[in-house]
């Protein structure tokens, strides 16, 4: 079917399927924000901070996959796919994500609910996702977009879902003048983040029955506590300033 179609009608069935996953989770996480939705200028604008840490990310980690073999280890080695999977691709993906955010949201006068720091990460996240989907299906076809969809648009989500919990924690400590507090938050939730980052692509690269059996607990996490996790911080939101 695709090979009957123009090139510019591949390329935008191609990108629909892409993006329609993220769009669909950041529909339900907008619909989770109950008490003060926040301005669409602001969330769009998360969306192509997300898209530029995409472009970022793909500098650095050619970067730093270049000095880890530079390091002597063997590239087919389970060392070299452990310390790629978390010092290269989710120390730098998580990294970049949030630091563009925090760029563009941590003075915001709208950052006024303990769940906008997950609103914020997410709509960040899921633009890196979408346009790393994108990325995939027109390099390799929309096969590869099933897999992605039900397996790596979720683990995008996942993770932010983790670190804008800790983020929407270290405006309320810094609102109370708790700098330390605050720099204490954000650092766990980048460090969760990057584990559960590193963890999910260590699994999925290894390819082992045992990193397998990790990954599907990882997956099944996913599913299940980090949804159940969005409701209860949508449920208990509170003021912070």
């Amino acid at each position: 079917m695709f090979l009957l179609m123009p090139g510019n009608l591949i390329f935008f069935v191609y990108v629909t399927l892409a993006v329609l996953p993220a769009a669909l989770l950041l529909i339900y996480i907008y619909r989770q924000d109950k008490i003060e939705k926040e301005p669409m200028g602001l969330l769009l604008s998360l969306l192509l901070m997300g898209v530029l840490a995409g472009f970022l990310s793909m500098i650095l980690e050619t970067v730093g996959t270049a000095v880890l073999t530079l390091s002597g280890l063997q590239p087919d080695s389970p060392v070299y796919t452990i310390l790629l999977a978390f010092l290269v691709v989710a120390a730098v993906e998580e990294g970049t994500k949030y630091f563009l955010m925090h760029l563009r949201v941590w003075k915001n006068s709208h950052f006024n609910f303990r769940f906008d720091g997950v609103v914020y990460a997410v709509f960040t996240s899921l633009g890196f996702a979408a346009m790393e989907n994108i990325i995939y299906a027109t390099g390799y076809g929309p096969s590869v977009l099933i897999s992605r969809a039900l397996l790596s648009i979720p683990g995008h989500m996942s993770f932010a879902v983790l670190f804008g919990i800790y983020y929407g924690r270290a405006r309320l400590f810094a609102n109370m003048g708790q700098h330390d507090a605050a720099r204490t938050n954000i650092l766990k939730g980048y460090l969760l983040s990057v584990f559960l980052h590193g963890l999910y692509d260590t699994c999925a690269m290894l390819g082992t029955v045992s990193t397998m059996l990790v990954f599907a607990v990882v997956v099944i996490f996913i599913y299940i506590l980090i949804f159940r996790t969005v409701r209860k911080e949508a449920q208990t939101d509170q003021r912070i300033r």
